[in-house]
């Protein structure tokens, strides 16, 4: 009988947030990763069983799942790990979740619903920062307003910091573009090129429009076909984006990026336990149908990788506790409006 949790990706930033968690709520988890020698370090600091593999074979990862109920991919960036390991668990009947925030990631997952099904078991990326919150103000504003056809999210941290594999995601889409969802599908559009400002909880955010991934996850939630997503932003750096299409070929240069990629390696993992003690996340939400009714809300939770640990771990545990629908799922969509504030530290949703 399937009864495990697996955590791959176990020694990165987040991975030793949701290990920690794991150990103080007394759950058992195999710490996974392809890195033995690190994996056996966190074993004999945790107590915890481990075990080393690579995404590089399907088969060879469906193997390593065999006697796993429940995947959490923590082991980005998720474009280049993903399908492997969505792959395999379908192959070995093991439910997947990842918090990932890439609108390929999703769209990858959705195309496998039917696939998910058969094998009666559920695909759900995002279950972090990237979409939870977001994806629970979502929902929350359809309810308000069922007949909403335009939907706009936007969410910042006050304090706070970027991890290793957050910063690496980002390198890798330098010199891309952005995305809005216009009547029901993705469009390209250019990166900043709409701004908001908004107040939540008296903290005002400048923000400025991104490709984030509720653009795939907001939409099957709710079913509005018209949603911009936006992140907090100095308006030096927004002014800059303006100019940034005469140096995007740069951007997508190796050369830079491997740059980027070395002056992220220097650097620390992630915030610091202070930093992140420190910081707080804000979510606002904007929803208005074609009579031109409007309805807006915001709520306070706590900082984004903090979140990411909680979320994940609480929605794994509803898993492994028989709590999931088959095929491809969003977490709202799957467990409610409600879902975020089953969190700690998170404020209750207002209308503004």
């Amino acid at each position: 009988m399937k009864n495990a949790l697996l955590l791959y990706g176990a020694y990165g930033y987040t991975g030793r947030l949701i290990t920690q968690i794991a150990k103080q709520q007394n759950c058992t988890i195999i710490l996974a990763g392809r890195d033995a020698q690190k994996l056996e370090a966190m074993s004999r600091e945790t107590g915890f069983a481990w075990r080393a593999f690579s995404l590089s074979n399907v088969d060879q990862v469906a193997a390593a799942l065999s006697d796993v109920q429940v995947v959490l991919h923590a082991a980005g960036p998720f474009i280049f790990t993903a399908e492997n390991m969505l792959n395999a668990c379908i192959k070995s009947g093991t439910h997947y979740l990842d918090i990932t925030g890439e609108i390929d990631v999703f769209e990858m997952a959705a195309a496998l619903h039917e696939q998910a099904v058969q094998a009666n078991i559920m695909l759900m990326p995002g279950t972090g920062f990237d979409v939870v919150p977001t994806d629970c103000m979502a929902l929350s504003l359809k309810k308000a307003l069922p007949d909403a056809t335009h939907l706009k999210l936007a969410f910042g941290t006050r304090g706070g910091g970027v991890s290793h594999g957050t910063a690496t995601s980002m390198v890798n889409k330098l010199g891309g573009g952005g995305a809005e969802r216009v009547n029901g599908k993705l469009v390209p559009a250019p990166l900043g090129e709409r701004s908001l400002e908004v107040e939540v909880e008296g903290f005002r955010m400048f923000t400025m429009s991104i490709p984030w991934g509720d653009l795939s996850t907001a939409w099957r939630t709710t079913g509005i076909p018209n949603i911009t997503t936006y992140t907090r932003m100095s308006k030096t750096v927004y002014y800059s984006l303006k100019a940034q299409f005469l140096f995007n070929w740069l951007l997508r240069t190796n050369w830079i990026r491997n740059r980027l990629r070395k002056r992220i390696d220097a650097g620390p993992a992630g915030p610091s336990d202070e930093q992140r003690q420190r910081s707080r996340s804000f979510i606002y939400g904007k929803v208005s149908n074609a009579e031109g009714q409007i309805v807006e809300a915001g709520f306070s939770a706590p900082e984004g990788y903090t979140l990411t640990a909680l979320a994940s771990f609480h929605i794994a545990q509803k898993v492994m506790n028989g709590q999931w629908k088959p095929g491809y799922q969003t977490p709202a969509g799957c467990y409610g409006e409600q879902l975020v504030f089953e969190l700690p530290n998170t404020s209750s949703w207002k209308k503004i």
